[in-house]
C-alpha cells in the first residue's frame, strides 16, 4: 500500500478541525493542523451558521498543511452534522445564510405539516425519526413563512454539500447526508417525491444523490492560488459525521450497538436493511444511510449538549475546566432526580440549569440545587436514557446487544464509560475519539483505491486505534434507579 495524504475536515455544531491522516503499511497516523469555533449566530430573531466563516476556515487549514506542515494531500474530504442546508441561485450564488437547526421558527411545526400528510404516512415513506429540526420540517416552515429565499433558489446543498460546492463549483447531495433530511426513501438512495411535494417543495430543487467516497471534482484554481495547493480531488465521504464514525466502529461479530458521544448521543445498530414499521415509528427510531447500503438504525438523544450549555452558564460566573466539571458530579450523590433528556425544553432553552432545576420541580421530584448535583442528573439520565433505547433496539431485532462501542469525544469520559457499563450490564468499549474524522480519512482512502471493503477499513482502524475496555462492576442499584427514570419517558 503506498503511502497516502488524506486531509479531513470534520465540522461539529461548536467546533471543526482540519486532521491530516497518513496511511500507510495499513495503519493511519492522524496529525491536528487546524482547530476552529463554530457556533451560530443570532439575526433579528433567527438563527443562522455563517457558512463563509467556515470556507474560509477550511481554506486555512489546506494552506496550513501546505505551507506550515510541508505536506500537500492527495484529497479532501467533509464532514459535519445532518438536517441543515443552504439555497443556490440558477446564476450560483448561495441565497443567504443557512438557517440552524436550533432555529425556533420550527417549534410545533409538526402537528402543521402532519394535516398535510399524516404521522405515520411520513414515517413509513421516510423511516426517518420525528425531529422538528428535520429538513423537510425545516423547509415546510419556510415555505409556511413565504421566505422570499426559496422562490429564488434553484438548487439546495446540505451543509458538507455546500462547502464541496464552494470548493469545486460542483452540486452533488451526498448519501448519507440527504438520508437525515426526512425527504429519501429508507435504505434507497432515491428521494421522496410526495413528501418533498407534501413540504411545498419542488423535486427540482434538490441535486443527484451519490454514494459516499464520489469524488465530486477538483478544487478551482482560485482555491489553488490561495491555499499553495495542487489540483487535488475533492470527496464526498460518508458527508454526515455520525456515518463517517460509525465506518469507523473496530467492531467484529454482529450483536454490537454503538453509542456516537458528542453533542449529540446517536445510538444504534448497523443493519443491512432499514427497519420501519408502525413499531419503530412509536419508539421514534431512525433509519439514516450508511455506507455500501447499511442502515443506521438508531436514536438521535439529546448529549454532551446538556452539559455544554450548563458549563456555558456556569462560566459566565467563573470559567470551569471539564475537570471540576466532572469532579463536582463524582461529589454529588446518585439517583437524586432524573431528566428525560428529549423533552423539548432542553432543546435550546437559553439557560439550561434553570430549565433543568423547572423539569424537576414540574416533574414532583426533587430539585437539584448545586453544579455537582445538576451535572448527576444529567449523567444519570443519559446513562438511563442509553439503558431504555438499548432495550428498545432488543426488542424490535430480537437479538441481544452483547457489547457497546463507544466513539466520538464521549470516549474520553471515563466516568461516564463506565456508568454506562454498569447500568447496561454489557462491556463497554471505548475509542477511538476521532471517530468522524478517521471514517472520512478512510473513505477517502477508498475512493483512492487504497483500501477497498469495509471490513478492511475497520481493520486498518483496529491496528491503529487503542481501546479501553470498560466492564460491568455496578455498585448501586440501577435497576429501580430504571423504574423511576421509566416514568418520564
Amino acid at each position: 500500500m503506498s503511502k497516502k495524504h488524506l486531509l479531513a475536515f470534520d465540522l461539529g455544531a461548536s467546533s471543526g478541525r482540519a486532521i491530516l491522516g497518513t496511511l500507510e503499511n495499513g495503519k493511519l497516523e492522524l496529525t491536528e493542523i487546524h482547530r476552529f469555533k463554530n457556533q451560530m449566530i443570532r439575526i433579528h430573531g433567527s438563527y443562522y451558521w455563517n457558512i463563509y466563516s467556515l470556507f474560509e476556515e477550511l481554506k486555512t487549514g489546506l494552506k496550513k498543511c501546505i505551507l506550515e506542515h510541508r505536506v500537500q494531500p492527495d484529497s479532501i474530504g467533509i464532514d459535519t452534522w445532518g438536517v441543515d442546508y443552504s439555497l443556490v441561485s440558477e446564476s450560483g450564488q448561495l441565497v443567504g445564510l443557512p438557517f440552524a437547526y436550533r432555529d425556533h421558527r420550527t417549534d410545533n411545526i409538526m402537528d402543521e405539516f402532519f394535516k398535510i400528510l399524516p404521522k405515520k404516512e411520513t414515517y413509513l415513506l421516510s423511516g426517518i425519526q420525528f425531529m422538528q429540526f428535520n429538513t423537510l420540517f425545516q423547509l415546510y416552515a419556510s415555505k409556511k413563512e413565504s421566505h422570499s429565499r426559496l422562490n429564488i433558489a434553484k438548487s439546495l446543498l446540505f451543509t458538507p454539500d455546500t462547502l464541496n460546492y464552494l470548493f469545486t463549483g460542483v452540486k452533488k447531495n451526498e448519501y448519507t447526508i440527504a438520508s437525515t433530511s426526512q425527504m429519501v426513501k429508507p435504505g434507497k438512495a432515491e428521494w421522496e417525491e410526495k413528501l418533498l411535494k407534501a413540504a411545498g417543495i419542488q423535486p427540482n430543487l434538490v441535486e443527484e444523490l451519490v454514494q459516499p467516497g464520489t469524488i465530486v471534482g477538483t478544487i478551482l484554481p482560485e482555491i489553488q492560488e490561495d491555499t499553495g495547493s495542487e489540483e487535488i480531488p475533492c470527496i464526498a465521504v460518508a458527508s454526515h459525521d455520525t456515518a463517517s464514525a460509525i465506518a469507523s466502529v473496530p467492531a467484529s461479530g454482529g450483536n454490537w450497538a454503538y453509542l456516537s458521544s458528542g453533542t449529540w448521543s446517536l445510538l444504534g445498530i448497523e443493519s443491512h436493511e432499514p427497519l420501519v414499521s408502525e413499531e419503530t415509528l412509536d419508539m421514534n427510531f431512525t433509519n439514516e444511510g450508511g455506507v455500501d447500503g447499511t442502515s443506521r438504525f438508531l436514536k438521535n438523544i439529546m448529549g454532551m449538549w446538556l452539559i455544554q450549555e450548563c458549563k456555558r452558564i456556569w462560566d459566565e460566573e467563573k470559567e470551569l475546566q471539564w475537570q471540576e466539571v466532572v469532579d463536582m458530579c463524582m461529589e454529588a450523590g446518585h439517583f437524586k432526580c432524573f431528566i428525560n433528556p428529549d423533552n423539548q425544553v432542553f432543546l435550546n432553552p437559553g439557560n439550561m440549569p434553570k430549565a433543568i432545576q423547572e423539569y424537576c420541580k414540574n416533574t414532583g421530584q426533587a430539585v437539584p440545587e448545586t453544579k455537582g448535583e445538576i451535572a448527576r442528573c444529567i449523567y444519570d439520565s443519559l446513562v438511563l436514557k442509553y439503558k431504555f433505547t438499548i432495550e428498545q433496539i432488543e426488542s424490535v431485532t430480537g437479538k441481544k446487544i452483547d457489547k457497546l462501542h463507544i466513539i466520538g469525544g464521549g470516549a474520553n469520559n471515563s466516568m461516564m464509560n463506565q456508568l454506562t457499563a454498569d447500568a447496561l450490564g454489557i462491556p463497554v468499549f471505548a475509542g477511538p475519539t476521532e471517530a468522524t474524522a478517521i471514517g472520512n480519512l478512510m473513505l477517502q482512502a477508498r475512493a483512492l483505491k487504497a483500501v477497498d471493503t469495509l471490513d478492511e477499513i475497520r481493520q486498518v482502524v483496529k491496528n491503529s486505534f487503542e481501546l479501553i475496555e470498560h466492564q460491568p462492576n455496578p455498585t448501586l442499584d440501577w435497576n429501580s434507579a430504571y423504574e423511576r427514570f421509566k416514568r418520564l419517558v
